[in-house]
């Protein structure tokens, strides 16, 4: 074993006690100077933040004014960070943000998603409407906000070399399904974020903390793991998925941040690592992963998932 590496975590599927298939994940927890604490895999590990990196983009919102030059409230802020489930409460949030600064629904470039009819219905609108709520305030075009040079790109890049310290040209970027801009980050890059996030050092950071955690019903939806897990919580833990087995949460308050991928990029295990992996380093209480157990962990009704491994110290 090296020095940022370790066992990475086992997920089986236990069908009636029986092992029916096995997937790994791996997990890095980090503080805000980007020092890792503990590790179950490669901490290295390079792969996409996806939707994990919303309360980043939303930065660009926070941070110059937006908030206030259109009256948005944490509501707002809430929606522009979440990956939700396309509900009224949701679409209806999405729009505020687009009315407030003069726009409408037919400016936002995602995807209207199949058998809908608006793209305010798409789990990413209130990431478009938030960024182009801050094009609107800039004076900045809104026909091409998503190219990649496209002056609101350009800060929420800078935005994030500043964080991680790192010089912006080196960021590898994609495009995400929704049309956006994603960028490949590594592991332990993604745990530095969220210990920046949850750390309370930063005015734009912390008041995107505090709409996510005050509004979790509208960063993803009833039911789904980051609404219900902030809402258990109840302010302590900051959470956000993506796609692809991405899941990142930071400790309020404490400057840590963890991130987890699963390795076959499904939903299920890195739910499941992300419950085995709170309760081990006691940031959730035994009540908590019992509530979410019933549909994170038990899965079927006659299957189930079974984690084992533990974080490392790096």
């Amino acid at each position: 074993m090296t020095r940022g590496k370790s066992a990475p975590i086992t997920v089986n599927l236990l069908r009636e006690g029986l092992v029916e298939s096995v997937q790994y994940a791996q997990a890095v927890v980090c503080d805000r100077r980007g020092r890792t604490l503990s590790v179950a895999g490669d901490h290295s590990h390079a792969t996409f933040i996806r939707s994990a990196l919303k309360p980043f983009q939303a930065l660009a919102v926070t941070t110059g004014g937006i908030l206030e030059k259109y009256g948005l409230a944490d509501r707002d802020l809430a929606v522009i960070c979440s990956s939700h489930a396309g509900e009224i409460i949701h679409t209806r949030q999405a729009f505020n943000v687009l009315w407030r600064a003069e726009l409408d629904a037919e400016h936002l470039q995602c995807p209207v998603p199949d058998c809908k009819k608006s793209a305010l219905e798409h789990n990413c609108s209130g990431k478009h409407a938030g960024m182009l709520a801050v094009c609107r305030a800039h004076g900045w075009p809104v026909e091409n906000y998503l190219e990649r040079q496209h002056p609101v790109q350009r800060l929420i890049l800078q935005q994030l070399s500043d964080l991680l310290k790192m010089p912006a040209d080196e960021f590898i970027c994609t495009h995400d399904d929704c049309g956006a801009p994603t960028y490949l980050m590594q592991l332990d890059q993604m745990a530095t974020l969220y210990a920046h996030l949850a750390s309370g050092d930063s005015l734009g950071l912390e008041r995107i903390v505090r709409s996510m955690v005050h509004h979790p019903e509208l960063i993803a939806g009833e039911g789904r793991f980051d609404t219900e897990l902030m809402r258990l919580t109840q302010g302590e833990l900051v959470s956000k998925s993506g796609a692809e087995g991405i899941q990142c949460i930071g400790k309020v308050g404490e400057g840590m941040g963890l991130a987890i991928k699963a390795n076959d990029g499904s939903s299920r295990s890195k739910y499941a690592t992300a419950l085995h992996l709170l309760q081990q380093m006691g940031w959730v209480s035994p009540a908590v992963v019992e509530t979410m157990a019933t549909k994170f962990i038990n899965v079927g009704e006659y299957t189930r998932l079974d984690v084992i491994g533990e974080l490392a110290m790096d």
